[in-house]
């Protein structure tokens, strides 16, 4: 196959929504253009969607496919079943065969979005790893040091916490990083919390098969609320938002999420982004007009330019001129009066009455637009009845 070895275009596969290439871009640009290189992502199926986090590193492999280069997409489900451990406090649940086959159940439909899978092959890595043999497993850990493992900052900060480190964990590393052997790569991509991990896939090519392995990462990037965008921060814009609810997430975002967001999750060309960074800096543009540009914009990529116009007048409609959506959920009540508190609960708005209660002390919920305050209250349920919670969530009682 041919691959396009234009100097700009490798220059901007290598520097756009680029972190860091190791051991240097510049030995691997030469090589891109060189020949056909083989990469490779590695996603674990944690949960079964994905959000805008993740489609950094999957747009990243696109672009070396789009150059004609062989790019494969790793599910790891040998590798989930011990955990990565990248940049957490505390050892992660562990997880099921059963679950692994929910969570990835829809996962090409959401990764389609991003992904042309006539260029991107598809592997699973519990086809080699769950077949290693105990000698296998001991001949890897033989080519990494404990020392390395146990230095990991994760590992020290849990030690110095007078926490766990469980032996399942460290060897996460050496089960990422021998997919690179498995597969022979030349490179692989992850986000900034993976070098760890691709390090010591690089050493274990090196010993291994004799043979250097790049790294490539990709910054990571922030949720609604400004930290760390995770499922279970309920922080997440998933892929797979229907189109109101992801435009209201993005207007939501702090003002210093704009161009980090228009920089690494659209494709609106770089030279933009700055004119846009300057002017923001410059307050010579209103930060919701740039919300607006980039909501737009990342809602008609996952649905379409139609349904990025319709989510655009529907905010208007419901945060600016405060009148309720054209499309309402609809509830069926089965009891004629209820306190305030259930009825969330009923709707599906609180997962628990000391939540209900928090939402409503705190002015965010209303019936038919009025506010209530009062948790106590009993609500008597009429046909066509209106409830709100905070600016995005209703509900029409039937």
């Amino acid at each position: 196959m041919k691959i396009n070895t234009d100097p700009k275009k490798v220059e901007e596969v290598l520097t756009r929504r680029v972190e860091q290439v190791l051991p240097d871009k510049d030995s691997l640009k030469k090589l891109m253009q060189k020949r056909r290189i083989r990469l490779y992502l590695g996603i674990d199926p944690t949960g079964n969607k994905l959000h805008l986090g993740h489609t950094i590193t999957l747009r990243k492999l696109q672009d070396f496919a789009s150059l004609g280069h062989e790019a494969i997409l790793v599910v790891g489900t040998g590798t989930v079943l011990a955990g990565d451990p990248s940049a957490r406090d505390k050892t992660r649940p562990r997880i099921t065969r059963k679950e692994i086959e929910k969570n990835i159940k829809t996962w090409k439909k959401q990764a389609g979005k991003i992904l042309d899978f006539s260029k991107v092959k598809i592997r699973y890595n519990g086809d080699w790893l769950l077949k290693l043999s105990l000698e296998g497993i001991l001949n890897i850990a033989s080519h990494i040091s404990a020392i390395k493992l146990f230095q990991r900052d994760m590992f020290q900060k849990r030690i110095r916490a007078g926490s766990t480190v469980w032996v399942h964990e460290t060897l996460y590393p050496l089960l990422q990083g021998y997919d690179s052997v498995a597969l022979k790569t030349d490179l692989e991509i992850g986000g900034t919390d993976q070098v760890f991990n691709m390090l010591i896939g690089r050493e274990l090519a090196d010993k291994m098969l004799n043979k250097e392995k790049f790294v490539l990462t990709c910054p990571m990037v922030l949720g609604t609320d400004g930290k760390a965008m995770s499922k279970s921060s309920g922080n997440c814009v998933w892929i797979e938002d229907v189109p109101d609810q992801m435009f209201g997430k993005i207007m939501s975002i702090p003002d210093h999420l704009i161009i980090p967001y228009l920089e690494l999750l659209t494709d609106l060309p770089s030279q933009k982004v700055q004119q846009r960074k300057k002017a923001l800096s410059l307050k010579k543009v209103n930060p919701a007009h740039l919300k607006r540009e980039l909501a737009f914009e990342i809602v008609k990529k996952y649905h379409s330019f139609e349904a990025a116009k319709r989510a655009s007048e529907e905010f208007t409609k419901v945060f600016k001129e405060k009148k309720i959506p054209s499309i309402v959920p609809e509830i069926k009540i089965q009891k004629e009066e209820i306190p305030l508190s259930e009825l969330l609960l009923e709707a599906g708005f609180a997962s628990s009455k000391s939540e209900a209660k928090r939402l409503i002390l705190q002015g965010g919920v209303r019936i038919d637009g009025k506010i209530q305050n009062d948790w106590k209250q009993i609500v008597k349920i009429k046909k066509g009845l209106i409830l709100q919670v905070g600016k995005r969530k209703f509900a029409r009682i039937k």
